[in-house]
C-alpha cells in the first residue's frame, strides 16, 4: 500500500527518488501531458457551464484521479516513490526545507521570478516549461509575493468543521466545504497557496511547478479529513444537476470513474499521520 508523507518527514534518500523519478518523468515527455490536461480543464470550467476540475463539487474527486495518475506514472520509474504532502499550515515560512536546493529550490530573483537553485532551476538544464502562458521557458516562483501569509491552522479547522459537502449553484459562489476548501469563497485555502507560491503556480499550467503536486496532496489529505469528521455527509450533488458532476456520473477526460469510486482514499493509499 502507497503511503503519502508530510515532506518535512522525508529522508534524503526519500527526496532524490522523488526529484529524480520527476525529472525522468520530464525527460520522456510524459511530466507535460499533465500540464497539458489540467490547463484545458482550467480554461474550460465555467461557473455558468460544463465544469469538472475547477469551481464544482468535482473539484476533490478530479484531482484525487489526477494525483492517482501522476503517481502511478512516478512509480512506472521508481516504485518506492509516492506523492509527498506540503501541510502548508505548519510550514509556512520561505525557509522550509520544502524550498531547500536539496529539494524543490527557492523562491524566484526578484528581476523576473525565474528560481535560481535546486533541481528544477533553469540553470540545472532539466526542467524547461514547454506548456506554457507566455514565452518564458523557466519556472518561476515569488514566495509570498501575491498573497502575504499561507492559511493558518485555525482557517483550515474552520473549513474542515463545515458540515454540507456542497450546494446549489454548485459553482464558486456556493456554500459548503468544497467551495470554501477550494478558496472562492471565506478564508481561501486551495487558491491562496497557488496565489502564494506565484509564478506558473499562479496559472492554468500549474503542475509545471513540482510544488502542485505536494500542494493537492494536502488539499487530498484535507478531504480525508473531513470525511473522517463528517461520516454522515457525503458527496453532493447526487442526481439529475446541469452541468457538473453527479455522484455516479463519470468524469472527463477518463469516462471511466465516478466520485462514487473515490471517496474512500484507502482503496489506493494512506497517508502518515490520521
Amino acid at each position: 500500500m502507497t503511503v503519502r508523507k508530510n515532506q518535512a518527514n522525508l529522508s534524503a534518500d526519500e527526496k532524490r527518488r522523488f526529484v529524480d523519478a520527476l525529472l525522468q518523468l520530464k525527460r520522456s515527455g510524459r511530466y507535460d501531458a499533465f500540464v497539458t490536461t489540467h490547463n484545458a480543464f482550467i480554461l474550460g470550467d465555467t461557473d455558468n457551464g460544463e465544469r469538472t476540475g475547477h469551481r464544482s463539487p468535482s473539484f476533490l474527486p478530479w484531482h484525487r484521479r489526477f494525483l492517482l495518475e501522476f503517481e502511478r506514472a512516478l512509480q512506472s520509474v521508481d516504485a518506492s516513490v509516492s506523492l509527498p504532502y506540503w501541510d502548508w499550515s505548519t510550514d509556512r515560512s520561505t525557509r522550509a526545507s520544502l524550498w531547500a536546493p536539496d529539494f524543490l529550490g527557492g523562491t524566484g530573483r526578484s528581476l523576473d521570478g525565474r528560481v535560481m537553485d535546486g533541481p528544477f532551476a533553469a540553470a540545472a538544464g532539466n526542467w524547461t516549461i514547454n506548456v506554457r502562458v507566455d514565452s518564458r521557458t523557466y519556472l518561476r516562483r515569488s514566495l509570498g509575493g501575491g498573497v502575504r501569509e499561507l492559511p493558518t491552522r485555525a482557517e483550515v479547522e474552520s473549513v474542515l468543521g463545515m458540515a454540507t459537502y456542497d450546494m446549489a449553484p454548485w459553482n464558486s459562489s456556493s456554500d459548503g466545504f468544497r467551495n470554501h476548501l477550494e478558496g472562492w469563497r471565506g478564508v481561501n485555502l486551495h487558491n491562496r497557496v497557488h496565489v502564494w507560491v506565484g509564478g506558473q503556480m499562479a496559472t492554468g499550467v500549474s503542475p509545471n511547478d513540482p510544488v502542485f503536486w505536494l500542494h493537492h496532496a494536502y488539499i487530498d489529505k484535507l478531504w480525508a479529513d473531513w470525511r473522517r469528521r463528517h461520516p454522515g455527509s457525503g458527496y453532493l450533488p447526487l442526481s439529475g444537476t446541469p452541468d457538473v458532476v453527479d455522484l455516479g456520473e463519470t468524469m472527463k477526460p477518463w469516462n471511466d470513474v465516478r466520485p462514487s469510486d473515490l471517496l474512500d482514499h484507502t482503496a489506493f493509499y494512506t497517508f502518515d499521520v490520521a
